[in-house]
């Protein structure tokens, strides 16, 4: 990088996909995509492939601080972004060394179950993303289910997502990201910024290969936050990478392929 151009850095607090679809895997293929330096903290681990996940196993929250000490300690992200976390001493552990080492554009992909229905956050480890974390994050992205789980009603149309939107803002949240890829027709996500309503819409990519939507589009949001760029244009290029990826969906596998961030810009990965 020339003294114009210095390395922005992001990290991923997230589970761990062995078969590289989802997690922090895709989270540091979309990193690098975007010429960031990605780093990663293990905060779960799962045996899945394309078919599903067959077994989860959580990480010591300690261990998870130890880990974000030793990379905050010497290395400042310019952007941070977490997915599965799994349970609540993680979740408290998490938010800790936000706070203490003052983490700046924490993005929230608030990841609670599978495609196919494994369960990815404990039930008690939702009181303590309310509770520890959400009041120090930038920016959340739950999906249609998520944000029902989290509000405790149910979020079917555009309505419903921006009543959860206000709902989950009061939560702590400066920003809050309704994702509308389950709603039918385009696929529209919402936007809530404590004040107003801002719609993105992007045409629905017909394909089952879809896996690992959700970290690409919260890791291209904290990358492009990385990058300097506000809010609205880092999710409106983050959509962009996302359905690019899905166009050039990598068909492996049984069952239903990731998405392939490594497409976007007409590199090979798809």
């Amino acid at each position: 990088m020339s003294a114009d151009s210095p390395l922005r850095k992001a990290l991923t607090i997230a589970g761990s996909d062995p078969s590289g679809g989802a997690g922090i895997q895709a989270d540091l293929k979309t990193f690098s995509q975007l010429n960031v330096y990605g780093m990663a903290v293990i905060a779960a681990l799962t045996a899945q492939n394309t078919l599903g996940v067959a077994g989860v196993v959580g990480v010591d929250p300690v261990f998870v601080a130890q880990q974000l000490d030793s990379v905050l300690s010497d290395i400042t992200p310019d952007a941070t972004k977490t997915g599965m976390l799994l349970t609540a001493g993680v979740i408290e552990a998490v938010a800790e060394k936000v706070k203490e080492y003052k983490v700046a554009n924490l993005v929230v992909d608030p990841v609670l179950m599978s495609t196919t229905g494994a369960r990815l956050m404990q039930p008690e480890a939702l009181t303590a993303l309310r509770q520890f974390l959400l009041p120090l994050t930038t920016l959340i992205t739950p999906n249609l289910h998520e944000a029902s789980v989290l509000t405790g009603e149910p979020v079917t149309t555009i309505a419903d997502m921006e009543r959860s939107a206000r709902q989950i803002c009061q939560m702590g949240p400066q920003y809050v990201l309704i994702k509308g890829g389950h709603l039918q027709g385009d696929a529209i996500d919402v936007l809530f910024n404590g004040d107003s309503f801002v719609q993105f819409r992007s045409p629905r990519v017909a394909t089952r290969h879809t896996h690992g939507t959700g970290c690409v589009l919260s890791a291209s949001i904290a990358g492009h936050l990385a990058l300097g760029r506000s809010i609205n244009v880092a999710i409106e290029l983050a959509k962009d990478l996302v359905t690019d990826a899905l166009k050039h969906a990598v068909e492996i596998g049984s069952g239903a392929g990731p998405c392939s961030p490594l497409s976007f810009g007409g590199s090979s990965g798809g």
